[in-house]
């Protein structure tokens, strides 16, 4: 992806800081205007999961559309994720079926998407166990070369340090939650001692955002979208973001956030909306 910096996993690997998120994004037809008119406008790195039930589309999208753009498996950078369901002794099984429905032959990247386990209270003293456990598959299937690269989602420092301490081969990726609103120092702090990249979902802020004075005035100040504004301020701290859409417009327009900067004291401003505020789910309560 020429136009698109990327970032340097502790596998070696290239990420490439602009993706396509794909929450929510559900149907054949649908997914598969979204990743042709993503791959048309240069973006080259999907972000799929077990839960949003979409891998087997994502798979069939890019296998049709690639040729389309002279492009091979080994041009795109996929990521998806263990749901909570799998979690602990199901883990192994969980992962061999985002494999087999994606169809890709490998995934690059591979995530546990949740620290707790669906059906069990979050205070259950199981919940570390089961982490563990779907730790030592995918370090598994990392060993085999079908997960290139494996990490974690929605993590506190809680569990990044517990994590760290007993793997044998660290994660590679954190994606968590980031936005102006919640600025993760703590989280971001950990995973640069610990050469772990740090990765955005809800740069957005569910949208939120996109009205907030603050975002508003930036983005007036530099002729650019409120969006396009909140995405950079994310990459030009070397940031990668998952931006989702199913318009094409909006999906071109999201990835054009490299040919312009913030400057310091627009910087400042976003910066200082930082209050906690999350907009998705607080996984500070998982035991």
């Amino acid at each position: 992806m020429s136009t698109c910096p990327s970032v340097r996993l502790s596998t070696g690997a290239q990420m490439p800081l602009l993706g396509l998120g794909t929450y929510k994004l559900v149907g054949a037809e649908n997914v598969l205007q979204a990743v042709d008119a993503a791959l048309a406008a240069g973006y080259r790195s999907f972000d799929s999961a077990a839960v949003y039930r979409n891998e087997a589309d994502v798979g069939r999208a890019l296998k049709e559309s690639l040729p389309k753009y002279g492009l091979s498996r080994e041009d795109v950078f996929i990521t998806s994720k263990l749901g909570p369901k799998d979690q602990g002794a199901n883990a192994m099984e969980g992962a061999v079926r985002s494999l087999t429905q994606l169809d890709l032959g490998y995934i690059d990247l591979y995530l546990i998407h949740w620290p707790g386990t669906q059906g069990l209270d979050v205070t259950d003293h199981k919940n570390p166990d089961n982490r563990a456990a779907s730790w030592a598959a995918l370090e598994e299937l990392h060993a085999q070369g079908k997960l290139k690269a494996i990490g974690v989602s929605n993590y506190t420092p809680t569990h990044m340090r517990e994590l760290l301490q007993s793997c044998k081969v660290p994660p590679a990726l954190l994606q968590a939650e980031f936005h102006p609103r919640l600025g993760q120092p703590e989280l971001r702090a950990l995973c640069l001692e610990s050469g772990v990249c740090f990765q955005a979902y809800s740069s957005l802020g569910r949208a939120e955002l996109l009205t907030d004075p603050v975002v508003l005035e930036v983005a007036k100040n530099c002729s650019r979208t409120p969006a396009q504004v909140l995405l950079r301020w994310a990459v030009q701290q070397n940031i990668g973001v998952l931006p989702k859409s199913s318009s094409s417009e909006r999906i071109r327009s999201n990835a054009d956030i490299f040919d312009f900067t913030l400057c310091d004291e627009d910087m400042a401003k976003l910066n200082g909306l930082d209050c906690g505020q999350r907009f998705c789910w607080d996984p500070s309560h998982v035991l």
